[in-house]
């Protein structure tokens, strides 16, 4: 409840640090920005602690006047990816629950029938009856898939190929079956029992739509005997690793597909890579990847003093974000060079796509993404590398609207074309 938050709410002091790359670690002024949101609209409500006035508002019994269908308060509320680099800012100096604080205040507007937007009602009605937020029919999920090819109905391995790769970004799902064949990788895929992940909801403040679709993928994944799950799709590795445990307990791990591909690589189950690829790439951290994917910790308690839990609290700081895995294939595949952006790691510019802001926001979400493709054209690099199937399509949308010469892949298709 967004009552828990009041004290993240109360001790937010205004610094503004939420709005830049730490000082410590900035390159450049034309870069120093990490909101997207405040970068773009210019105003303070446009901010994470802009967002927490509006929810101090909304507590504040003198002040429940706030609490009403303004078009320019969901529009502050819902103009933002929740990356979740305000938090991670906020971390470096406060300790606050930023972003576990404007999760709470979209879920707050939804109980009291404020929000979402009417876009998102679109995908979340589309999710129910099709299990995707594409309006797909659900039998077209795996239509791209060889008809020819027999899954077995169980298997340790499991591939969860995600709503925007299923119907999307198809050469992505592609090539992950080209390399768990290459690889024997005993495994199978859930076909028709796989449903969304529910990330579009759950960045909404749909929570309660969203609980369905986690129990019925828990359901299935440990019905089909799976030990692992794997998937190619950041927003998915990041909901099933950090957001289903808040609601059910589950004896399988969750692994993207590169941190299983690094895994087969050292115990030598895949064969080295041999097709040079001769390119200069920069690699884009998806924020679900990088910062949002540490675990979820349980936790129950109160703060005690300014900084203080008791019981004390496991911070999730987006140090420990997964990171270095995609930079190794890059290394290991010959031909390619990497050429780092400035923002990189736990301060990587969001690609504008995330929290619903794509679907209710397109002209701030390409926007977003025309930044970062500017940012990867000062390295000089060829390429964007990225491996999230959401950011390669906003980022490509905006490539394509901008006419630039730049070219986007998916580190799992530069991995298919590596190996023999």
């Amino acid at each position: 409840m967004l009552d828990d938050y009041k004290y993240d709410i109360d001790y937010c002091v205004r610094c503004s640090l939420c709005k830049w790359v730490n000082p410590w670690d900035l390159k450049s002024a034309r870069f120093a920005k990490i909101c997207p949101s405040n970068a773009y609209y210019l105003f303070d409500a446009y901010s994470a602690q802009g967002r927490m006035d509006i929810a101090k508002g909304i507590l504040d019994e003198a002040r429940r006047t706030l609490l009403i269908k303004s078009p320019k308060l969901l529009e502050a509320i819902y103009a933002c990816t929740t990356c979740g680099a305000c938090d991670i800012m906020c971390k470096r100096s406060q300790d606050l629950e930023i972003l576990e604080t404007l999760l709470e205040l979209r879920k707050h507007i939804v109980k009291h029938e404020i929000g979402p937007l009417p876009k998102h009602i679109e995908f979340s009605e589309s999710i129910l009856k099709n299990h995707n937020p594409y309006q797909e029919p659900h039998e077209n999920r795996l239509a791209w898939l060889d008809k020819s090819k027999e899954m077995s109905s169980k298997a340790k391995i499991i591939y969860f190929i995600g709503c925007t790769t299923s119907y999307r970004m198809i050469e992505i799902a592609k090539s992950t079956i080209d390399i768990l064949e290459k690889a024997e990788v005993d495994y199978t895929i859930l076909g028709k029992n796989e449903w969304c992940c529910g990330s579009p909801l759950l960045r909404t403040g749909q929570e309660t739509l969203a609980q369905e679709l986690i129990e019925h993928n828990i359901k299935v994944i440990e019905e089909a005997g799976a030990e692992l799950v794997i998937t190619s799709c950041a927003g998915c590795y990041s909901t099933l690793k950090v957001e289903y445990p808040k609601f059910a307990k589950f004896n399988f791990q969750i692994k993207h597909s590169i941190e299983f591909i690094e895994d087969l690589i050292s115990s030598e189950k895949l064969e080295p890579f041999s097709n040079k690829l001769n390119m200069k790439v920069t690699y884009h951290d998806p924020c679900h990847l990088g910062r949002l994917s540490e675990p979820y910790i349980p936790w129950k308690g109160s703060r005690v003093a300014f900084g203080k839990f008791d019981p004390p609290k496991e911070l999730r700081r987006g140090t420990f974000g997964m990171y270095q895995p995609p930079r190794n294939i890059i290394s290991a595949i010959p031909g390619l060079e990497l050429n780092e952006m400035e923002r990189i790691k736990e301060y990587s510019w969001c690609c504008g796509a995330g929290g619903g802001v794509r679907a209710a926001f397109p002209e701030f979400s390409l926007w977003a993404a025309k930044e970062r493709v500017e940012e990867a054209e000062l390295t000089g690099a060829d390429a964007i590398v990225t491996c999230c199937p959401f950011c390669k399509r906003n980022l490509k949308d905006s490539i394509e609207t901008e006419g630039k010469k730049i070219q986007i892949y998916d580190l799992i298709e530069l991995v298919a074309k590596s190996l023999k």
